[in-house]
C-alpha cells in the first residue's frame, strides 16, 4: 500500500515538473513584445538574447553529475523552486536593465534545467524498478502539452493586458504547488556513490567518449536539428504585416499545441511498428520541403503551416527522442541521454545564433533557402548508425 501511494506521488511529481516547464512560457509573448515594441530590438538581437537564456540546457550532463553526487534529486527540486520564486519576484516587480533582465531569465532557465534533470533521474531509477518509465514519460509530455495550451491563450492575454512582468508573477503559485507535491513524494535510492564522485566521473567520461556509436548519434542529432533559424522574423511579419493581435497569436499557438497532442497520440500508437532509421531518413527531405514552403507566407498559409506542421513536428520530435533513448550507453543511460539532449539543445542555440547573424546580411528569403539546404547535412551519418537492440 505504501509503495502504491509513493508511486502515485512519483507520477504526480513528474507531471507537475513537466507542466511547470510548459507554463514557464507564460511571460514569453509579453517579453517578446517588450523587446520588439518597447526597446525596439531587431529580430537578430531578440534571437541572440533567446540563445543566451537557454545556455543551461546545453550542459545537462554536467547538471546530472552534480545532482547524482551531491544531496539528492528531491533536494535539488526544492532548491530550484526557492531560487525560481526569488527570481520571478525580481522579474515581476521591477523594470530591470537589459543585462540584469537577461541574467535573471538565464537563472530561471537554469533552475528549470535542474528540475528537469532531477525528475528524469527519478524516472530512470525508480521508474525502472516499477516498470513504469514509459507511462511516466507519457504523463510528462501530456502535462507539458496541456501547459502549452494554457500558455498559448493565457500568455497572449497577459501580454495584451499587463505585459511580461505579470507573466512571471503568475508562475509563483505553480512553483508553490510543485513544492507541495514534492513534499509528499518519498525518494528512494538516494545513497551517494561511496567511493567519491571524482573516480566515477573519470570512469564515466571514459566509457561515454569511447562509445563510438554514441558520438556518431550525438553528431547526427546536432546536424539533424541544426538549420539557421527564421522563426523570430516570422513573428515580426505577423505583427507588422499581418496586423495580428497578441491574443490571436496566442489562440493560434493553442490550436497548434492541440494538434501537437494529436501527433503525440499517433506516435504512441504506431511507434512500435515503424523503422526509426528509415523514417528519420525520409523526414530530412520532408523537413526541407516544409522549410521551403515558408517562402510563400501569407495570413492564410501561416495559419495552415502552424496547425499542420505542429502535428507533423510533434510526431517527428517524439521519433527523435525515441531514437536517442534507444542509442544510449548501457549502464549510463541517464547520463548518455542527457548528453544527446545537450547535442539537441546546442543545435537549437546554434540555429538561433546563425539565423541572427545571417538575417541582416542575406535577408529572410535566402535565410529560408539556406536553412532548407542545411537540412541535408546529417544524411551521410545515417548509414553509420547501427541499429540498437531495441530498434524495430
Amino acid at each position: 500500500m505504501e509503495k502504491k501511494k509513493n508511486l502515485f506521488w512519483l507520477f504526480a511529481l513528474s507531471s507537475a515538473v513537466y507542466f511547470t516547464q510548459g507554463i514557464e512560457g507564460l511571460p514569453s509573448q509579453g517579453l517578446f513584445y517588450y523587446l520588439k515594441e518597447t526597446l525596439n530590438f531587431s529580430p537578430e538581437k531578440i534571437m541572440f538574447i533567446g540563445s543566451i537564456t537557454t545556455l543551461a540546457w546545453m550542459v545537462k550532463p554536467v547538471i546530472g553529475y552534480v545532482i547524482d553526487n551531491f544531496f539528492n534529486r528531491k533536494a535539488w527540486i526544492f532548491i530550484s523552486l526557492v531560487l525560481d520564486i526569488t527570481t520571478v519576484l525580481f522579474l515581476g516587480l521591477n523594470t530591470l536593465p537589459i543585462v540584469m533582465l537577461v541574467s535573471l531569465i538565464l537563472l530561471n532557465s537554469t533552475n528549470s534545467a535542474f528540475r528537469d534533470v532531477a525528475v528524469d533521474g527519478i524516472m530512470c531509477v525508480e521508474g525502472k524498478e516499477h516498470k513504469v518509465t514509459g507511462k511516466i514519460q507519457s504523463v510528462q509530455w501530456i502535462s507539458i502539452s496541456v501547459a502549452g495550451l494554457i500558455t498559448g491563450i493565457g500568455g497572449g492575454y497577459i501580454a495584451q493586458r499587463w505585459g511580461y512582468r505579470m507573466g512571471f508573477l503568475a508562475l509563483i503559485p505553480v512553483y508553490v504547488l510543485v513544492g507541495l507535491i514534492a513534499h509528499f513524494y518519498r525518494e528512494l535510492h538516494v545513497t551517494p556513490r561511496a567511493s567519491g564522485p571524482k573516480s566515477y566521473l573519470l570512469a564515466d567520461l571514459k566509457k561515454l567518449f569511447s562509445d563510438k556509436r554514441l558520438i556518431i548519434v550525438a553528431l547526427f542529432i546536432f546536424l539533424y536539428k541544426y538549420s539557421p533559424s527564421f522563426g523570430t522574423p516570422l513573428f515580426f511579419i505577423q505583427r507588422d504585416a499581418f496586423k495580428w493581435s497578441k491574443v490571436w497569436i496566442g489562440v493560434l499557438g493553442t490550436i497548434s499545441t492541440a494538434c501537437g497532442i494529436i501527433g503525440s497520440l499517433l506516435y504512441y500508437k504506431f511507434s512500435a511498428k515503424i523503422n526509426i532509421k528509415k523514417w528519420l531518413f525520409f523526414s530530412v527531405f520532408l523537413g526541407a520541403i516544409i522549410t521551403l514552403s515558408y517562402l510563400y507566407y501569407t495570413p492564410q498559409s501561416a495559419i495552415v503551416y502552424d496547425i499542420v506542421y505542429s502535428f507533423i513536428g510533434m510526431f517527428i520530435f517524439l521519433m527523435v527522442m525515441d531514437f536517442m533513448a534507444q542509442n544510449t550507453t548501457k549502464g549510463l543511460e541517464a547520463t548518455s541521454f542527457a548528453l544527446l539532449c545537450s547535442a539537441n539543445n546546442l543545435a537549437l542555440t546554434a540555429s538561433n545564433l546563425s539565423g541572427a547573424y545571417l538575417l541582416p546580411t542575406i535577408g529572410l528569403k535566402w535565410l529560408i533557402i539556406i536553412s532548407a539546404v542545411t537540412s541535408f547535412l546529417c544524411l551521410p551519418l545515417i548509414n553509420k548508425i547501427h541499429n540498437s537492440e531495441n530498434s524495430v
